[in-house]
């Protein structure tokens, strides 16, 4: 009897040992009341209302100077630049104003607030409290508020966002010459959470596959008061488990608890290793999920639960290539420039439409055979990464920092929290800290500590190369051909000494340090030849346009020389087998903008492009490019004669972990459609390389211009993969019409 009691007392004890309050949260978002003010001080009176998350563009009634930002011009003049100091708007503060009830049965718990992403310097009141600032825009805020509560009555929650006029030096990034107006506002979740006095700041979940184990690691923060007097304690002790669940299923894989010693009213980094067995892998094909439960113990109390999303793979790099899982892997892809699509006069909400953002971000890239993103010039909201996780594409992700901006201390704290706060996602292979510059500090001192808290990725550095950096991860190559910035009256001197040989997949002039560098190279941005929606040239291509189509030339016929060229230029990059991925530029962003994307009229709609369309053929896996230089749009090339015979060679490119076989057709088609020559020819390309393959053709005797077509069909399907050069035969003096296919 007696040890009966004893096991009935154990028990007790064991439930008495779980107990306390795992972490209760409240969601902000929705609808906030709104105003400006032209001063620090708060509105009088709230006149607007506004969504959270959402920019000031959202606010009804639109705010006074709505009409500056968001302007729809029908062409474009060439402009290289903004620089937004000569802005013409008048900055102000704008304030967000929320009244929610607290429920009383949470009183004794620790409260803090969190705004996920605000810019531009942020600041918040609770009850008239002002509880904490921060100039951080693309990561976390968050601050206690338990002392200014008001525990099962109304408390009254005000947000004051800066402008990006007032962003303080120190503040990293934020400087983009291609955008004019930096529209401030909230434009992430806010939320109120509700825990013990040890609470989970943040968790990573590092994958290792081959070392068949994840690593987590915690920042504990503690609400204990700071020791006072002597004797007074520094440290308390809790107790960390870690429970690991294939997130669709619900099966539990892994379990780990583990102690620590945390330091009070400070943050304390944790961390475990936890071995995984039969693991499923994360990749681009099957993104497999795992949730990791993480319960926070204080004593023998439940003191904070939280669960993490995150996925087992390997990302790193063999020689100048990527790999995934050990393997190597080409990525292929596009860029989104969100901020610069925040101006766009179509934006609206679609930003924060999951619908619309997934097929965005997931069901057309997948259509076009892309595996992988850039995120470009500043981040995305949270969500942005959920669904890439979920739909497996994998992302180059990179700070807003182009132009230089920013004091080493503040990018570290920032660059920390960047990592620490989005570091779950298996999506985001490579952090990404600069466009198109360089920064001594972030490449060779921020980088090699950042590399300790995060080593399950690569970091690139914009135009750093392994000149500048003791380890130079990657390069990110912008090829940019055909680029006219000069007046209009001298772009035919331009090309006349500079000629484009678009099409020539083996002219590399210009562009030679690329094929011999000694880190992997991603080629992320190429291109010059962008169009607005509308099928007008964007700011920086009006000359190019101008110079091979005419001034006076149609929206169909700038769009199907912009498929063309993009094509063509696509094809060029993938036959280079030294790089590791391409990435087009650009797939998103300000349709009134210097560059352009491939959507036509509104976007809200997801139109595609003939460029977007083309990119199926040119984006394959395996595909079979026509190595020859264009002859309808370059002005270069004399015409071949009449029935001469041309000889060139037909590229094969696998970028597939396995060998391929297939049949190639050849078409020549003249300009009314009628096939005039064809002939098939067994392909064969072994994994990740590529084939050349020699080829004689016969040209006819009538003079005109031609489509050559090469349709490469992998064995075992009935999808052709088209690749396509226009050729003239006769003269300069003959008068030349072409053969359009769609794709």
């Amino acid at each position: 009897m007696k040890r009966i009691l004893f096991i009935a007392f154990v028990f007790a004890c064991s439930i008495t040992c779980t107990t306390g309050q795992p972490r209760t949260t409240i969601s902000l978002n929705g609808e906030w009341s709104f105003d400006q003010t032209l001063t620090a001080f708060p509105p009088a009176k709230y006149t607007r209302k506004i969504p959270v998350p959402g920019l000031i563009h959202l606010a009804t009634p639109k705010v006074e100077e709505y009409g500056k930002f968001f302007k729809k011009p029908e062409t474009a003049e060439l402009q290289v630049g903004f620089n937004f100091l000569n802005s013409d708007y008048t900055p102000k503060y704008n304030w967000y104003r929320k009244v929610i009830e607290i429920p009383a049965n949470l009183k004794g718990q620790e409260a803090f607030i969190k705004v996920t992403k605000s810019q531009y310097v942020t600041q918040i009141y609770v009850n008239g409290i002002d509880v904490g600032w921060s100039m951080e825009c693309f990561t976390p805020i968050e601050f206690p508020i338990t002392s200014a509560l008001k525990f099962g009555q109304e408390n009254e929650i005000v947000i004051k966002v800066g402008d990006r006029a007032w962003l303080p030096s120190q503040a990293p990034g934020n400087v983009d010459k291609e955008k004019v107006y930096y529209l401030p506002g909230i434009w992430d979740n806010v939320e109120i959470s509700f825990t013990g006095r040890q609470r989970i700041d943040k968790a990573l979940m590092l994958p290792s596959v081959a070392e068949g184990k994840v690593t987590a690691k915690l920042l504990v923060r503690s609400m204990y008061p700071a020791q006072m007097n002597f004797g007074d304690p520094m440290y308390d002790s809790c107790r960390v488990k870690v429970e690991i669940f294939e997130k669709v299923s619900g099966r539990k894989v892994a379990e780990k608890s583990f102690t620590g010693s945390v330091r009070r009213d400070n943050n304390t980094e944790l961390s475990t290793e936890i071995p995984m067995t039969g693991i499923n892998k994360w990749t681009p094909d099957n993104p497999f999920l795992y949730k990791a439960a993480v319960t926070l113990y204080d004593g023998n109390q439940i003191s904070d639960t939280k669960d993490f999303t995150f996925g087992m793979r390997d990302f790193g790099k063999r020689g100048k290539h990527f790999t995934l899982n050990g393997d190597i892997i080409y990525l292929r892809g596009g860029n989104i420039t969100l901020q610069r699509f925040f101006e766009d006069p179509d934006c609206g909400a679609l930003v924060w439409n999951r619908e619309w953002v997934k097929k965005l971000m997931a069901e057309l890239p997948k259509q076009v055979h892309w595996n992988a993103m850039r995120i470009c010039v500043g981040i995305v909201p949270d969500f942005w990464y959920d669904i890439a996780d979920e739909n497996g594409i994998l992302l180059q992700n990179e700070w807003f920092y182009w132009q230089n901006h920013g004091w080493n201390d503040e990018t570290r704290t920032e660059f920390y929290n960047w990592v620490w706060s989005d570091g779950n996602h298996p999506s985001i292979a490579i952090w990404d800290a600069i466009n198109e510059n360089s920064d001594d500090y972030i490449g060779n001192s921020l980088i090699p500590e950042l590399k300790k808290l995060d080593p399950t990725r690569i970091w690139d550095t914009g135009f750093m190369t392994s000149d500048e950096m003791v380890n130079d991860e990657m390069d990110e190559p912008h090829p940019y051909r055909a680029i006219t910035l000069m007046p209009p009256e001298k772009v035919d001197d331009y090309f006349a000494a500079n000629p484009y040989n678009l099409g020539d997949l083996d002219d590399w002039n210009g562009f030679t340090n690329y094929l011999y560098a000694r880190s992997p190279q991603l080629v992320n941005e190429y291109g010059w030849i962008w169009l607005w929606r509308n099928g007008q040239p964007s700011k920086l291509t009006v000359n190019n346009y101008n110079y091979f189509l005419g001034e006076n030339a149609t929206p169909d016929q700038r769009r199907e020389l912009q498929a063309y060229w993009l094509q063509l230029e696509t094809e060029w990059l993938r036959a280079e087998r030294s790089f590791t991925g391409v990435l087009a530029f650009c797939y998103l962003t300000n349709n009134y903008g210097f560059t352009g994307d491939w959507f036509i009229d509104d976007v809200a709609d997801l139109k595609t492009s003939p460029t977007f369309n083309w990119f199926k053929h040119a984006f394959a896996p395996e595909a079979v490019f026509i190595n020859l230089t264009d002859m309808r749009y370059t002005k270069h090339l004399v015409p071949y004669k009449p029935g001469s015979d041309i000889a060139f060679n037909l590229v094969g490119v696998n970028d597939d972990s396995f060998s391929v076989k297939g049949v190639t057709t050849l078409k020549l088609y003249d300009s009314n459609g009628h096939i005039v020559f064809t002939d098939s020819l067994p392909v064969s390309i072994e994994k990740y390389f590529k084939v050349n393959i020699p080829y004689a053709l016969k040209l006819p005797m009538e003079k005109g211009g031609y489509l050559l077509v090469a349709e490469f069909v992998k064995n075992g399907t009935n999808t052709p993969v088209i690749s396509r050069r226009y050729i003239k035969v006769g003269d300069n003096d003959t008068k030349y019409e072409f053969y359009d296919i769609k794709p």
